[in-house]
């Protein structure tokens, strides 16, 4: 991992602030994760795949998501119509890495386009195809996976108008291969991960402070924006607009629609709720996506009442059966029916929505479970777990609380990571509420 002295910058401070890099650092970080996808991971994904050539086809502002992932730091955008060809030769062991294109694609993707002598840009890629005369060759198309479904209509009918009979039986979707290059992590990305999501709780600790949070007079709204500043100050960014919320005696448990798309907006938080935010931030080109709680202690207390810590250990419990359930090669469905089963059968009201989180926050791979589809997701849940993947495990259970005459709803997410044959959080989880103000 040469060059990884760059990454450990990023825990030189406790302080927040401190643990982001500054730009030309951060491009830097990226070019050399980016170096080590395309030459040591790339090829393998392609064998494993079947795939001996893939072409990516994008123009400018309306990039296919996977070409977006392998443009270098520099590159913010496409440039004009940017070709990507990758040739996996496995008997030389070896791996071409082409544009076709006016200009170099950072260090790692030659130019291999002379417009003067060849003004058709679409002769100059079939040119190439006829050279290394590939077996299979697949493009970004794809029903059930939309982050891998880049190849617009337009594109797609140019590039099979020019390609001989042939070379159009070869074609076939890249959806596996394609699949594999946006979920796969490699080293490199999982130390970066682990600091990642430290951030990001480091951010939901400050927030669920009384730094932030004045019980009887910051609303719920109030601590939303400060996470959308807070983020911007720092120089990152979230991939979804946050959100928290309130649960608490007196008010009833509201639907999952409400609870996911229609929360009430700018609720005063007070002593006694148990408030629950969900939050993730995007950077050195990875996302996280994270939701915890938090309990506002009344005057007289000095923890969260028991019958909260109990609901919360609850919540950790289906963490524990969802996640012992991994198996590479597994489907999304079938490791969803079997925790809910399992959950279910230990007297637990679970449900299980998790995805897929890397280089997207929705990202591809495996879906295991929606909120609003628990007995299996057609098609993406059908997808199986492959080894070095990271997801988002994301679930809640619904507890009856007597004290409160109502039920409520523990809601958690972590980033966890599927490696060879086990599982473990990124950077651990939330094993107890937080209090505010802070109870050691």
């Amino acid at each position: 991992m040469k060059n990884f002295s760059i990454i450990v910058l990023l825990f030189l401070s406790t302080h927040i602030q401190s643990q982001i890099l500054p730009v030309k650092e951060r491009a830097a970080v990226i070019d050399m994760v980016l170096e080590e996808r395309l030459n040591n991971l790339l090829p393998k994904l392609m064998d494993r795949t079947g795939f001996d050539m893939w072409i990516l086809i994008s123009r400018e502002y309306n990039e296919d998501p996977v070409l977006k992932t392998m443009l270098p730091s520099t590159w913010l955008n496409a440039r004009r119509r940017t070709i990507l060809v990758f040739y996996r030769n496995k008997e030389k062991n070896s791996i071409e890495k082409l544009a076709v294109a006016r200009y170099n694609v950072g260090k790692q993707i030659d130019s291999a386009w002379d417009k003067e002598k060849n003004p058709d840009q679409w002769k100059a890629l079939l040119e190439i195809i006829k050279k290394r005369n590939p077996k299979t060759i697949g493009i970004n198309f794809s029903k059930d996976f939309g982050i891998v479904d880049g190849i617009v209509k337009t594109d797609y009918e140019a590039f099979m108008s020019v390609l001989p009979q042939e070379y159009q039986s070869r074609v076939t979707s890249a959806e596996k291969l394609a699949i594999a290059w946006v979920e796969t992590r490699t080293a490199q990305e999982m130390e970066i991960y682990s600091q990642l999501v430290q951030v990001t709780h480091d951010i939901i600790a400050e927030a669920f402070s009384t730094k932030v949070i004045k019980p009887g007079t910051t609303t719920t709204d109030d601590v939303v924006w400060w996470l959308r500043q807070k983020v911007i100050d720092m120089g990152v960014k979230t991939w979804f607009h946050p959100t928290v919320d309130i649960q608490r005696s007196g008010e009833a448990l509201q639907s999952h629609i409400v609870s996911f798309s229609d929360r009430p907006k700018d609720k005063i938080i007070r002593p006694g709720d148990l408030i629950h935010c969900d939050f993730g931030i995007t950077y050195l080109r990875l996302n996280t996506d994270c939701q915890q709680h938090a309990y506002i202690l009344k005057n007289n207390e000095t923890a969260p009442p028991e019958f909260l810590t109990k609901a919360f250990a609850d919540g950790n419990r289906v963490q524990d059966i969802f996640t012992s359930n991994f198996e590479t090669g597994k489907t999304g469905n079938e490791i969803l029916l079997k925790s809910l089963q399992q959950g279910k059968e230990e007297g637990l009201k679970p449900s299980i929505y998790t995805h897929p989180l890397g280089l997207y926050g929705h990202s591809a791979g495996p879906t295991i479970g929606m909120w609003d589809a628990q007995n299996g997701v057609e098609g993406a849940g059908d997808y199986p777990l492959y080894q070095n993947t990271v997801y988002a495990i994301e679930l809640n259970t619904t507890v009856s609380i007597p004290e409160w005459k109502k039920d409520i709803r523990i809601m958690l997410e972590e980033a966890g990571f599927w490696g060879e044959g086990t599982f473990r959080y990124v950077n651990e989880r939330q094993t107890k509420l937080i209090t505010i103000p802070k109870r050691d």
